[in-house]
């Protein structure tokens, strides 16, 4: 059965700072863990305001002393702003501080716009040179060799786990060369989603940290007590995705009654390309749609977003999620006895 992982926005919004985020962040990860969620990620994003996770590697340390066993991580790092060792180093820190907990994605894109790309130094060919600084970044992570004169302190020895990301075929293919687990952005880049998973699977070159294909498959999914409901605080995030079109970097917004009233029919078509493979709905309609969707793409792992605005909605969002695939695991041993 395919394992459920989280992708928090750590979303800053009209009733919460910063600060509120970042603990609500925190909070939702231990209740996932108590929820059998594997893993719990978060996104380097630069100059938006309503996202509070930046600073991701400091992010994730502040998730992970508020959790006990849930795998914490980077979904992802946006490699080309930084030198691989920095990031070696504070993934290695992370290692040091909670072992066999850190995960570490990595993507190619910058995460913002061509003004913030300046701000953080970063060179207009950086991309191009994302292949090599991945197998930088993973020489780190190696036990260091006598007499090595680079070293990632303190992240040689800690072999901490690499995933690429990608929101295109591009990552399939990188993936399966280098022998890595792959997680596709779905969740907002629906149309490569089943070619993508086909390069990866059959190109795939098993490597010391992966013998075999491992996809994981991103997907929006609010969930409520009934469909209504769940269309409604889907609202939240059609407006985040709206504001994306206008060119407006805002706080998150509470969820509104009719959606028609805030968009333009383009920008409603939008929208709705992007956000093509969520599932919103009762715990019956999320049950049936998730199902469908692991059956489609045969995914080992689905990195779920719910992107709903009341943290109290959104924890309950991702129970109900959680108590769907614990009834299905319940059906599956019922038919094997």
């Amino acid at each position: 059965m395919a394992a459920l992982s989280i992708l928090d926005l750590v979303r800053v919004t009209q009733s919460t700072d910063a600060r509120g985020a970042l603990d609500n962040a925190r909070d939702l990860a231990a209740h996932a863990e108590k929820w059998g969620y594997r893993r719990f990620w978060v996104a380097e994003h630069h100059n938006m305001p309503g996202i509070a996770s930046a600073a991701t590697s400091v992010v994730i340390a502040h998730i992970a002393a508020g959790s006990k066993s849930i795998r914490v991580g980077a979904g992802g790092i946006m490699l080309p702003n930084h030198a691989p060792i920095v990031i070696a180093e504070q993934f290695g820190t992370l290692a040091r501080l909670f072992p066999d907990r850190i995960d570490l994605g990595l993507g190619r894109a910058p995460g913002t716009d061509k003004i913030t790309v300046q701000a953080l130094r970063r060179q207009p060919a950086a991309a191009d040179t994302f292949p090599q600084d991945v197998l930088e970044l993973r020489a780190y992570f190696v036990p260091a060799s006598p007499g090595q004169r680079v070293q990632a302190v303190p992240a040689a020895g800690t072999n901490v786990p690499l995933w690429i990301l990608g929101s295109s075929t591009y990552g399939a293919y990188l993936a399966a060369e280098l022998g890595l687990p792959y997680a596709f952005a779905s969740h907002f880049a629906p149309e490569q989603l089943l070619p993508a998973l086909d390069i990866y699977r059959s190109r795939f070159k098993p490597s010391e940290q992966l013998g075999r294909p491992h996809a994981m498959v991103g997907v929006n999914i609010i969930a409520a007590e009934t469909d209504r409901e769940a269309r409604r605080l889907a609202t939240t995030q059609q407006m985040s995705f709206t504001g994306i079109f206008r060119g407006a970097r805002q706080l998150s917004q509470p969820p509104i009654d009719d959606i028609e009233t805030y968009w333009t029919p383009r920008e409603k078509l939008q929208v709705r390309q992007m956000l093509a493979r969520s599932i919103v709905g009762s715990p019956e309609t999320v049950g049936t749609g998730l199902d469908a969707l692991i059956e489609e793409t045969a995914a080992d792992e689905v990195m779920i977003v719910s992107d709903v605005y009341d943290h109290a909605a959104r924890l309950r969002s991702f129970e109900i999620i959680a108590d769907t695939r614990r009834a299905e695991a319940r059906l599956e041993l019922c038919t094997q006895a």
